[in-house]
């Protein structure tokens, strides 16, 4: 019996896993293919061609490559500067008796639970008072301003938990504050941080809604709104299209693998916590 319902929950995942593997591979599969190919043939047909044609024109001709290294500039930052402060800010409110912390969580954390569709207008107007609508520095302080709260509440949870005495022999060492934070506490938070990070990346390199709030010229955009450029500019060429969103899925998996055990950690340890 036991290996009956084993058997039926291999096969059970195993169809899940190919019903959602399927429209990934068929997405590979149009990128690799040949625009007289799909027209002839059908969308839904076996291959008849191999060709990088598709990928040429999506990172030349449809601009991926500009949008690509848009989407480096304004993802590598945003991480490590809203990691590095909500590092920070959860340092001071868990090892330290600050007055009303609890009210500056739930401030904080609160500010993740509004829907983002009634401050797009709010957000769009302040970037343009501020100067700098339609530029990357907007996006990229809009994308550090919504995720500092979250990661600070996760990295709090996390960092309470490490023992005070640990702290304690480091200062009796004679370590100040710096050198304890730096030292101690973020060598110990590492798989919390790397979860985080990883998870950060992906959002913040898949970004639409917040990127057309405060951006308009093509030339800034990321890679997630120039997806959408690209399917009005080729609406019927589906190799390009598809090619172009293989190459924007590249750096998020790139970074999951990276971070792979890393992530699965900080995961683990958080539920241990």
């Amino acid at each position: 019996m036991k290996r009956v319902k084993t058997a039926a929950f291999h096969l059970f995942a195993g169809g899940i896993s190919i019903l959602w593997l399927l429209p990934i591979g068929l997405v590979v599969v149009t990128a690799f293919r040949s625009f007289d190919d799909i027209a002839a043939n059908g969308l839904g047909s076996l291959p008849r061609s191999f060709t990088f044609d598709g990928f040429v024109s999506a990172w030349t001709e449809g601009g991926e490559a500009r949008a690509m290294l848009n989407s480096m500039i304004v993802t590598v930052p945003t991480v490590i500067i809203t990691l590095l402060l909500g590092a920070m800010a959860a340092f001071a409110l868990s090892r330290y008796d600050i007055p009303y912390r609890r009210t500056i969580l739930l401030v904080m954390l609160g500010g993740n639970l509004l829907p983002p569709q009634i401050l797009l207008v709010p957000v769009s107007r302040l970037s343009e008072v501020l100067g700098i609508y339609d530029t990357l520095i907007a996006l990229i302080v809009v994308q550090i301003g919504f995720g500092l709260g979250f990661y600070t509440f996760v990295l709090y949870g996390f960092m309470r938990a490490i023992p005070n005495e640990i702290q304690q022999a480091a200062v009796i060492d004679g370590a100040n504050t710096w050198q304890v934070f730096f030292r101690i506490i973020l060598p110990l938070a590492r798989p919390a941080l790397a979860a985080l990070g990883a998870l950060a990346f992906t959002w913040v390199f898949n970004d639409l809604l917040w990127a057309i709030t405060v951006l308009k010229t093509n030339t800034v955009m990321p890679v997630t709104p120039a997806l959408l450029g690209l399917q009005g500019q080729y609406v019927s060429v589906w190799n390009v299209i598809a090619a172009g969103s293989v190459v924007a899925a590249i750096p998020t998996v790139a970074v999951f693998l990276k971070f792979q055990k890393h992530f699965v950690s900080g995961l683990a340890v958080g539920a241990v916590k």
